[in-house]
């Protein structure tokens, strides 16, 4: 049984390119050649996967490296690669397949390229014999043979509508992210489709919308916006695109090769701790609900829409924790501070499922999506603590988590090495590496040194 290699980098001269369209599903996916970013240290192959008989899926098949990682330069490595995809995908639609014996085919293809190189005879010199005219023509016979035979060609698929192609992404895309990027995503592709529709009228279907037009949409955008914006609307695109390179939709993604640009990222001012102390005070007696919702992200480090999500039944008072849906894993627990515990209700006999949070009170049904929850209780802090206190627009509820985790690392640092108050700030916090932890004070600027006043 011959291998996909043997075939691949057999040397033959048939490199005429073949024309086949494929019936019904198709059986292999179109090779392609992956060049790890232009690395000449790494191997570069040609890949491509074949439907497996017995999952009826298509599956990845061994990569094709021939002898072109041998090559020290790109030029070479990529004209050789290029050749292999090139007979790979003829040899697959000649009918290769990696599952059956090919012995046949291989013995076909041999014979063909014999069949090719035959010996050429001799030549022998003649004179070219002088050519008789009729004297007369049949008009009749002469339309007949010289008129050409029209083939009928086969008709081709039609290519997607914008519209149709972003929403099979997103039928793709919506189990396997949340329902916030899902809105994001469809909000993204309505407001791409609009501005084709008004800009590029031309631009009909999928495979016409090209790096040019995707650019134009982009700079567009950063017009109207923000840098950081513009690479928001660039990763959405770029995932949704990526989903119909893989799928075969498209041959390439555009988006992809588009650089995102430097943008300053926004950063939500921490409180002193003469500021926090006011809130808190002047809280007990406005607003004592808010007062709560905003303990749990100062003592339990929580952002603002992880206390949105928490039910009845994710806080546990006898262990002292409770569970909820992190940003970066789909349950996490942590330990409730005495601080907490203290200050809430008896939830005992209220319903498991109602939410922790409501506008009117501890424990109750709320039928709203996440972004209204987290909106509600922003707009109320503005109205209530803001607008009262005269705040900095930066200063947000999520700033008490990055003040509250300052204040926890400075006390830990006093009885501690800074290596040591860093691993136990990381239990507390949920920070799954030590560079991601040190990465964030950075950020919120936990990390001053102390006096030098001495050194000056």
């Amino acid at each position: 049984m011959h291998t996909i290699n043997e075939f691949i980098t057999f040397e033959h001269d048939l490199e005429h390119d073949l024309e086949h369209v494929l019936a019904h599903k198709k059986n292999f996916s179109i090779p392609k050649i992956y060049t790890a970013n232009g690395d000449l240290n790494k191997r570069w192959y040609v890949y491509f996967s074949f439907r497996d008989p017995k999952t009826n899926k298509l599956k990845r098949q061994i990569n094709i490296y021939g002898t072109a990682n041998a090559f020290t330069n790109k030029e070479d490595r990529l004209a050789l690669l290029s050749l292999y995809r090139k007979r790979l995908l003829r040899l697959l639609q000649n009918g290769y397949n990696p599952y059956i014996d090919n012995t046949a085919l291989y013995k076909a293809q041999l014979k063909k390229r014999e069949s090719t190189i035959t010996p050429q005879p001799a030549i022998k010199k003649e004179y070219a014999q002088p050519i008789a005219f009729p004297s007369k023509i049949n008009k009749k016979e002469t339309l007949a043979t010289s008129t050409p035979t029209i083939e009928k060609e086969e008709p081709k698929e039609a290519s997607m509508s914008l519209r149709e192609a972003f929403d099979f992404s997103l039928n793709l895309k919506k189990n396997q992210i949340s329902n916030r990027s899902l809105k994001d995503y469809e909000y993204t592709t309505n407001a791409l489709v609009k501005w084709v529709n008004t800009n590029c009228p031309t631009i009909k279907t999928i495979d016409q919308f090209d790096k040019k037009v995707a650019q134009k949409f982009l700079n567009h955008i950063l017009s109207k916006t923000s840098p950081r914006n513009r690479n928001n609307y660039r990763l959405n695109l770029s995932s949704l695109f990526q989903v119909l390179e893989d799928n075969e939709i498209i041959t390439y993604n555009p988006i992809k090769k588009i650089n995102a640009l430097r943008s300053i990222p926004k950063r939500n001012k921490s409180y002193s701790t003469e500021e926090h102390k006011k809130i808190f005070e002047y809280l007990k007696n406005e607003d004592p609900l808010l007062l709560l919702y905003i303990k749990f992200i100062s003592y339990n480090f929580l952002r603002p829409v992880e206390v949105c999500r928490l039910k009845i039944k994710d806080i546990n008072i006898e262990d002292q924790t409770l569970q909820f849906k992190a940003k970066n894993k789909p349950l996490k627990k942590k330990l409730i501070p005495k601080k907490i515990i203290q200050e809430l209700p008896d939830l005992s006999k209220l319903d498991p499922e109602f939410y922790l949070f409501t506008p009117i009170k501890i424990g109750g049904e709320w039928n709203t999506n996440e972004t209204n929850k987290t909106n509600y209780f922003s707009k109320r802090y503005k109205t209530v603590v803001k607008d009262h206190f005269k705040l900095d627009k930066d200063q947000t509820l999520y700033s008490f988590r990055h003040t509250f985790i300052s204040i926890l690392y400075h006390a830990l640092l006093k009885d501690s090495s800074p290596f040591a108050a860093k691993s136990k700030l990381m239990e507390i916090t949920g920070h799954t590496t030590m560079s991601a932890l040190e990465k964030y004070l950075r950020g919120i600027d936990a990390k001053l040194p102390d006096d030098y006043s001495d050194l000056l």
